[in-house]
């Protein structure tokens, strides 16, 4: 049965909570976000989160190190280097990346830095990035959560994989928004940007371990008494 015929299931605080719970003891602590530059990690941050869309981390650790090597990792030495494209061509489509990444620096010096980005509601820093061309919700998201510390679901593509075949979402249209409020509407009152930096990197870490797009490892998951394998046709 697919999961556009199967009736989602309500996103409840036991079941989230049982979800990280049953993570966390499986894979333990994932301390996210991967940093290079103990100089500059929160700007750090921000670079990689441009950098990671649609390629994979060690494309990106592989980016940032070219950077590193021709100066500071700060937004007005990215937006000096004329050859910005060719330093960050391990990771992806170089050329439009680097235009984001110009366009991400200039928001950030024009905020203030992270002085202007802490007096901002989470709201309007979320808003304000989404505003900068190439800056989608889910990027915008990585930012506040790990670079802002704002508490934030990262509703990616992993996500909807495991919610859809836990039952939790259902419907062939993937609506970001929409899960990231079901989430953070059942999340326990207590969860702060911790939790949600945890459960983003447990969620990332079961995809690829266990919970694969195609020929999932069922029989090893820690969710799987809970799980209802909706779409599941190959294990």
């Amino acid at each position: 049965m697919s999961a556009a015929q199967t009736p989602a299931a309500a996103i409840t605080t036991h079941g989230l909570t049982e979800f990280y719970a049953r993570l966390a003891e499986y894979y333990g602590p994932q301390c996210w976000w991967p940093n290079l530059d103990d100089n500059n990690p929160r700007f750090e941050i921000l670079v990689g989160a441009v950098l990671t869309q649609h390629t994979a981390w060690a494309n990106v650790e592989r980016a940032i190190g070219t950077l590193l090597g021709a100066g500071p990792l700060t937004a007005e030495t990215l937006l000096a280097h004329e050859d910005l494209a060719e330093l960050i061509r391990r990771a992806g489509p170089h050329r439009v990346k680097a235009e984001r990444l110009k366009g991400l620096c200039r928001w950030f010096i024009n905020a203030g830095g992270f002085g202007g980005i802490e007096a901002m509601s989470t709201a309007k820093l979320c808003s304000d990035l989404r505003a900068i061309r190439g800056i989608g919700p889910e990027t915008a998201d990585v930012i506040a959560l790990y670079a802002a510390d704002r508490p934030r679901f990262i509703a990616d593509a992993y996500a909807f994989r495991i919610f859809e075949r836990l039952g939790w979402w259902q419907g062939n249209t993937r609506r970001y928004e929409t899960l990231r409020e079901q989430v953070e509407a059942a999340a326990p009152e207590h969860w702060r940007a911790a939790e949600y930096d945890e459960i983003h990197a447990l969620v990332v870490r079961h995809a690829i371990a266990l919970c694969h797009k195609r020929h999932p490892d069922c029989a090893n998951c820690p969710l799987a008494e809970r799980c209802a394998q909706i779409g599941v046709t190959d294990t």
